[in-house]
């Protein structure tokens, strides 16, 4: 019997695939009683075991950190010997860890990224922080908005993050634009 089979609840007769997940009810080819099966899809998809790791044989090359496997690619950057599990495919060469780990603190890969400016809570920041001191606001309010505007479509943190931040430091720093006008008005008259 298949692992994957599903059984007719009447009859407990294994029912055909091509009857999962129907809009309606079909009839049991046994006992033709009505039946609905919902499933997964992962359910109706061939399984297959993944290829095992090659074993290293006597004239073969091994990899360097794991000399009982067998090597597929050679590090880019160092020239050791890597098996499947050690290749990093970055930017097109194959390397190894510790070259991709040297070349972060060495700031030697350009296309690595290892961290992100979040304008949003900048934007954000500048617009609430002056608030403490009120005569600064007329320079920050300004500055705030400019940021928001500037970096609105820039990458914001690995985690999603929305465009609240952006809208609020827009709309606080309207506010003391506005409040800063009122007054300076006030003044002149």
């Amino acid at each position: 019997m298949d692992i994957r089979s599903v059984n007719c609840s009447k009859c407990s007769v294994p029912l055909p695939q091509e009857m999962f997940n129907r809009a309606d009810f079909t009839n049991c080819p046994s006992c033709h009683s009505l039946v609905m099966i919902r499933t997964f899809p992962a359910l109706q998809k061939n399984i297959s075991a993944p290829h095992a790791e090659n074993i290293l044989l006597d004239a073969e090359a091994g990899c360097f950190f794991h000399p009982q496997k067998k090597a597929v690619v050679a590090c880019a950057t160092c020239g050791r010997f890597l098996c499947s599990l050690c290749d990093i495919e970055f930017d097109g060469c194959h390397i190894c860890a510790s070259c991709l780990n040297a070349g972060k603190k060495k700031k030697k890969i350009k296309n690595l990224e290892t961290h992100r400016v979040l304008y949003d809570g900048i934007a954000l920041s500048t617009a609430i922080l002056p608030l403490l001191f009120l005569w600064i606001t007329m320079i920050t309010a300004p500055i705030s908005i400019y940021i928001a505007i500037r970096y609105w479509k820039a990458p914001t943190s690995i985690i999603r993050r929305t465009k609240v931040r952006f809208v609020f430091a827009i709309l606080l720093s309207g506010l003391q634009l506005a409040g800063w006008t009122f007054v300076i008005l006030k003044l002149i008259k």
